[in-house]
């Protein structure tokens, strides 16, 4: 399995986190089965291999899209594919979304809409490109020129609640929400309502999963115990630090941490 990050162009820093690819040969005798955990950031997805099939809670399969957009969500999802796949990522900080599809971010939290749904005859040729590109490097021009585009035709001034939330991810939801509404100079009302149409999601439950990611990426950290990575996450106790983990990722923080857990190859690679 192939698992790469890759740094966005200067110009795309401010709205992109990072591209990512993930490519692996799957034998259909031994299936591939990805986990995607709760995350404040949403991502756009281009399967230029075998679409993944998603598992429901019911267990009904159902095939996923071939691209889309995985808006910042709550919930963890699970997704199975048993041929080789090849995936390129953009992970898109939440407030790009207003930019790149002309809607509020919290239209698309927990929804997975494929890009000719959201963008029409133009999502279809996107996704017609990065299907037929030879190789990655040209996937990323194709996509960093789309990206270019929709935010040059879309952008105005940026408020303040885009720096707030930059700053939440950054400090890893360790920061006081009542101190960055009255830093921004609005009402806690207010705040609220602003922060949720660009993030997704209210600064509380938003603080909680930029927390949680902030604990999955203590991965591979053998060091640390359970307990101490609570700490160093935030997390007043351990039991808290459980709650949100098993509620975010539907797995318990002690078999994820063990490396044995559902879908963690790719962090294995």
């Amino acid at each position: 399995m192939n698992y790469l990050t890759l740094t966005p162009p200067p110009e795309l820093a401010r709205f992109v986190r990072l591209f990512w690819i993930l490519e692996a040969d799957v034998k259909s005798e031994e299936p591939y089965i990805h986990r995607v955990m709760a995350d404040g950031c949403a991502e756009m997805i281009f399967h230029y291999q075998t679409p993944f099939d998603e598992i429901f809670s019911d267990n009904k399969v159902e095939t996923s899209f071939h691209s889309g957009v995985h808006g910042q969500s709550q919930h963890f999802r699970r997704f199975v594919v048993n041929q080789s796949f090849g995936i390129f990522g953009v992970y898109l900080y939440p407030y790009a979304i207003p930019l790149l599809f002309s809607i509020p971010s919290d239209e698309l939290s927990n929804e997975m809409p494929d890009l000719p749904t959201l963008l029409g005859n133009e999502g279809r040729i996107l996704e017609e490109k990065m299907m037929l590109a030879k190789n990655n490097d040209e996937r990323i021009r194709i996509v960093s020129d789309f990206l270019k585009k929709r935010i040059a035709k879309n952008y105005c001034e940026e408020p303040a609640v885009f720096s707030t939330i930059s700053y939440i991810i950054q400090s890893k939801g360790m920061t006081n929400v009542k101190e960055l509404a009255e830093q921004s100079f609005l009402s806690t009302r207010q705040f609220e309502r602003k922060f949720k149409t660009f993030s997704g999601f209210s600064p509380k439950l938003y603080t909680r999963i930029v927390r949680f990611q902030s604990a999955l990426a203590m991965y591979g950290d053998s060091e640390n115990s359970l307990t101490e990575i609570a700490y160093l996450c935030g997390y007043y106790d351990q039991s808290h630090f459980i709650h949100d983990f098993k509620e975010f990722s539907g797995q318990h923080p002690r078999f994820f941490f063990s490396g044995k857990a559902e879908g963690n190859e790719y962090r294995n690679a």
